[in-house]
Parts: C-alpha cells; structure tokens; sequence
C-alpha cells in the first residue's frame, strides 16, 4: 500500500508497538516506523506522554474515544487529521450496558449483597418489556444497544444532536428537546460524548422529572452526571437507581457516599476492558489506513473546536 507520493505508507505505533495494531498495519500493506519516519501515528498513550510531532505525520489515531483529555493537554491541532475511536467499541460498551441496566431492574445486586432474602428483591424487580428506555447519544454504541434493547422487549427513544431517525429506535428526538425525554421514558442510558454542552446532563431537574421507577446508566464520561444531585436523588427514591461504569472523579474517593447506597451500582470504567481494546481497536485502524490512502474520508474524525 502506498501514500500519494506512490511510497509505501510509513505508520508509527506508540508508545508500545502492540501486536494487534501492528499486525493490522502491516495486513494493509503499511509499513511500521519509528516516529521521526513516519507519515502516520497510531497512538495508544495517554495524552500526558504525547510527543512532538513531526511535519511529515498528516494523521494521528487516538485509541479513545474521549479526547477531553487530548484537548485539555493541547495536543490536537490543525496541521493534520485527527481520529478518535468513537463507536469502535460499541459492541461491548452496548453488552456492559445492558448488563447493568438488567442488573438494576432484576435486583441481581441486591440478590448478591443481601444473600437469600426475597423480600427486598419481590419487591422492587422490574422488567424491560414494555418499558422504554432512552439512550441518550445514540451513536455507535446506540445502534448496538438498541437491538439488544428491542430483544429483551423494550421500546427504544434514541436522542441525537440532529434529531435524524436512528434505524431500530421507536422514536428518535434531537438533543435540543431533552425536557421531553425525561417525561417520555421509563430509563436512561447515557452513551453522549463529554462537551459543555452534556456537562451535568443528569442534574437535579433531569433526576426530577424522571419516572421514580427509573434506572439511569452511564457508559459514557463521568461529567455527564452531577453526582452530588444523583446522590440525593437516590437517597430520597426520586429514582429507583442508577448503575455507573463511568464517574467524575476516576475512582470515586473511598468516601463518597454513593458507595454506600444500596440502589446504586458501580463498575471500575469496564465497559471496554484493556484486556481486549487493541483487539477491538485494531480492525477500525487497517480501515482508516486503506481510506487514508485512498483519500477517502476516515471513520470517526474529531474536532477540537466541537469537543469531540
């Protein structure tokens, strides 16, 4: 495979040469590089150890999704493509989600914590047929959630900036009209990026207008929820519960007290474990290489004036 200049492409994979990634690299014909030689950087670091980037790099893919922490530390800039890995791991985000939200609704923590009690769990256990569950940021990890959704029997509202109708989802409303959201659902399942404009999605009003029997999850960033309002909201049952993969901070200092209520769950940011990210990751990296080279547009270019 070959750059414009008729050469073959020339990738850097930093700051560990990972076997997945390469393997994929060198499966489309690219050849991996050193940093100084390379005409792409495939990094897999955190933005605290970004390095300098030569003239001749036209493309950095970030294994992330996020890329607040890109921005904050100013590594994006308009010299060159930048991509990021929203929706490449859609699937498994899609999977903890559910687990979470079934978790929560089926009382399966409670089973755990309290052992052969019934009562508690007779109770308060839920089903997700016929409820509707809303996911807020219906993107990639939206289309894969909504099948999953629909096969347990429940209705899907999908939200999105445009309001464009996602395939699957029974009704699809755009970002602008979250007021109606939280008074049309029975659930919430956050998968939005992290922007001002999602800043404390989930705040005292949102946790009010929510049904007392709803469950929120959140598989997206941590500052989509205010987690102060959430607590309270918990601890008084205007809310059954909520299940988070993701908080603000990461961890949760051992003292905060949404350790200590019973109807909320919390996963050490496990949705998409490390064991299996290069895995997942890799495939989407040999697809925008062919693109690059191409001159097709990539999948999942970012932008650091939109955030995401």
């Amino acid at each position: 495979m070959t750059g414009s200049s008729g050469e073959q492409l020339r990738v850097a994979v930093e700051p560990v040469r990972d076997a997945h990634v390469v393997a994929a690299v060198e499966g489309t014909g690219a050849r991996v590089v050193g940093l100084d030689d390379a005409q792409a950087l495939v990094w897999l670091g955190d933005p605290g150890s970004f390095p300098a980037l030569p003239d001749a790099v036209r493309w950095v893919a970030l294994k992330s999704a996020g890329i607040e922490g890109f921005l904050a530390a100013g590594v994006l800039d308009d010299k060159r493509i930048w991509t990021n890995a929203s929706g490449f791991y859609a699937e498994n985000v899609a999977e903890h989600a559910l687990a979470l939200l079934l978790t929560g609704l089926r009382q399966i923590h409670t089973a755990v914590r309290d052992h052969w009690d019934k009562e508690p769990i007779d109770t308060a256990v839920r089903t997700l047929r016929g409820a509707t569950v809303a996911i807020v940021g219906a993107g990639g990890i939206g289309a894969a959630l909504t099948g999953r959704l629909k096969a347990c029997g429940a209705e899907v509202l999908a939200v999105n900036r445009s309001g464009r109708s996602v395939e699957g989802a029974d009704r699809t409303l755009p970002a602008t009209r979250m007021d109606e959201v939280w008074t049309s659902t029975d659930h919430v399942v956050l998968a939005a990026p992290s922007t001002p404009q999602t800043h404390h999605l989930i705040n005292s009003a949102s946790l009010a207008a929510l049904p007392a029997h709803c469950w929120v999850v959140n598989v997206a960033r941590g500052p989509l929820v205010d987690q102060q309002a959430l607590y309270w909201a918990l601890r008084g049952n205007e809310i059954a519960g909520a299940a988070l993969d993701v908080t603000d901070p990461e961890p949760p200092a051992p003292e905060d007290p949404l350790w200590s209520l019973p109807n909320c769950i919390i996963t050490p940011h496990v949705a998409n474990p490390a064991s299996g990210l290069t895995r997942e990751f890799a495939p989407w990296v040999a697809e925008n290489i062919r693109r690059f080279v191409a001159g097709d547009e990539l999948i999942s270019t970012v932008s650091a004036e939109a955030g995401y």
